[in-house]
């Protein structure tokens, strides 16, 4: 499955399905998982992961009060802690944002939170972000600055910094996180972890604070694919009030068509040892052995390079004044000087702008539709270099944009995706890929994901016979 290290590299913990099993036979019981959580964050101390947590006595005390509450230990995340992006609210905890000034205290739960906590998960705290949700970095922010546990000064990736970093370090087993731009993916390829993104609209984001509402996803971080889908059975739900809410597509059956762009098409800014390091998965890939047919389809990715580019080339920078432009306005000097400078220079864009690249998209999603008839999942790198805190420092948008190159498109054309690890390149730093799917394939990309990880789902209704294990085949173009 994913690589593990006692250092240079991520922690790991128990999963959902092991500390339950510990907490309905006895062997351990949610204030024992809740003790343990409280001592191995306070044992880190400030390190950029967590923005808040619950006290560690009172953690233990919401454990206990957990098991005290008749039929609790039904519930499907009986005793399981989980922390939550601080750009979505729990009710009595500031919402900050990365922004101090930006900073207030809900009334209410952000519905999505609160089906966990219905499920009896314990809430144990606000993660880290870029400032905003803007970046995928994780270096804008006010609080201490994260690194990647992979350590060597690497940048922990953004904007869902602490997200991963408390999945990676074996804090929590999942974590939520949010994808505008590449959030949910970025920073779990940078960690060794996976980092799922719905498409739009499964989980409700009522309650989360928008970055690109147009755009914007509530996601899962977890160490593994049978984490995701024990949190997505839950988070998963209708929402009235959220426009953009809708239901999940079918599972999956059958065999799976994979589309691979050549190499040629891979961009990897330098980075020759990650290069290396897609090339010999994309050479392993064709030897994997699947549950079920598996067949590779060569396919350009050029439209859909082409549709990130209107990201933050384009008018889509300026939803993100729809939020924070007023902010701005009155509390200029509040704001991150990176963050400030992507925001002041949104508000060149014009109305024709917008029309122009609504326009434009619309001929690249039509375009992309047409790959998508030939094919189920699309597998390209997550990220194609990695960089150190400097690196981006001294050059924030420009190493930025790379670190999107992959992602940027996702949520325009409506896609659903999953950043998975795949081992290490040659000198030591983690090598990720995307698994890729078209709106509401969801279940298509989740099992790619786990056949890439060489983990079954046992999860109801995501089983797939193990009597028809097969090599990928390669159909000739």
């Amino acid at each position: 499955m994913n690589i593990r290290s006692g250092s240079g590299g991520p922690l790991g913990g128990p999963t959902i399905a092991e500390i339950l099993d510990s907490h309905l036979s006895g062997g351990g019981s949610p204030t024992r998982t809740a003790r343990r959580v409280a001592d191995a964050i306070a044992a880190r101390g400030e390190d950029g992961t967590w923005i808040s947590t619950v006290a560690g006595d009172d953690l233990v005390r919401a454990a206990a009060d957990l098991e005290a509450r008749p039929g609790a230990r039904a519930l499907p995340l009986y005793g399981i802690p989980f922390g939550v992006k601080d750009s979505i609210d729990v009710a009595g905890v500031p919402t900050t944002l990365s922004c101090p000034d930006y900073a207030y205290t809900p009334d209410t739960t952000a519905p999505a939170v609160q089906r966990l906590l219905d499920a009896g998960a314990l809430y144990v705290g606000k993660t880290n972000l870029d400032q905003f949700a803007t970046g995928l970095n994780g270096t804008r922010t006010p609080y201490p600055l994260p690194r990647s546990v992979f350590g060597n000064e690497m940048i922990s990736g953004g904007s869902s910094s602490g997200s991963a970093l408390a999945v990676a370090l074996g804090e929590v087993p999942f974590a939520v996180a949010t994808d505008t731009a590449g959030s949910g993916r970025v920073p779990a390829a940078l960690n060794g972890i996976v980092g799922y993104k719905p498409s739009r609209g499964l989980i409700s984001a009522v309650g989360l604070v928008p970055a690109c509402k147009s755009l914007d996803c509530i996601t899962v971080m977890a160490d593994g694919i049978d984490d995701v889908d024990r949190v997505m059975a839950v988070m998963a739900a209708r929402d009235e009030a959220d426009p953009w809410s809708r239901s999940p597509g079918a599972d999956h059956r059958g065999g799976l068509t994979v589309g691979l762009p050549p190499m040629s098409q891979l961009e990897f800014f330098g980075d020759d040892a990650l290069r290396e390091a897609h090339q010999t998965f994309r050479e392993r890939l064709s030897h994997m052995r699947f549950p079920v047919p598996v067949t590779i389809e060569e396919i350009s990715l050029e439209p859909f390079l082409a549709a990130g580019e209107l990201l933050y080339a384009g008018p889509w920078v300026a939803e993100r004044l729809v939020v924070f432009g007023e902010f701005l306005a009155a509390h200029r000097d509040s704001i991150h000087p990176v963050v400030r400078e992507i925001l002041e220079g949104a508000t060149k864009y014009t109305a024709v702008d917008a029309f122009a690249a609504m326009q434009r998209l619309a001929e690249l999603r039509a375009e992309v539709g047409r790959v998508w008839d030939g094919i189920d999942v699309l597998v390209i790198p997550t990220i194609g270099r990695t960089f150190t805190v400097a690196e981006v420092l001294a050059q924030p948008l420009a190493t930025n944009t790379m670190l999107g190159h992959y992602t940027h498109f996702g949520n325009l054309l409506d896609l659903t995706g999953v950043a998975v690890p795949q081992g290490l390149t040659a000198d030591g730093r983690p090598h990720s890929v995307m698994v890729l799917g078209n709106a509401l394939h969801d279940d298509a990309v989740l099992q790619m994901a786990a056949n890439l990880l060489d983990e079954p789902r046992h999860h109801p209704g995501h089983q797939h016979p193990a009597d028809t294990d097969s090599e990928a085949t390669t159909r000739a173009s």
